[in-house]
């Protein structure tokens, strides 16, 4: 399962806010963001990380690799 770290989110809309930007992406499914951790995963079907890291990069928050 693909995972990737989001830095700067800090309450429960952030979360929502990644989730709903990642689950938008094309082949990515079942995403799953811990606000804790700040980490993302989720399914994907075909993984662009390039796209993966712009999309939230794009929502204001900074993306680590994916992994």
């Amino acid at each position: 399962m693909p995972s990737i770290e989001v830095k700067g989110m800090s309450c429960n809309h952030c979360v929502m806010n990644v989730t709903k930007t990642l689950a938008a992406l094309p082949g990515i499914t079942n995403v799953a963001v811990d606000l804790a951790t700040g980490l993302a995963t989720f399914d994907a079907a075909a993984l662009d990380p390039k796209a993966v890291r712009e999309a939230i990069a794009k929502i204001g928050f900074e993306p680590g690799e994916v992994k």
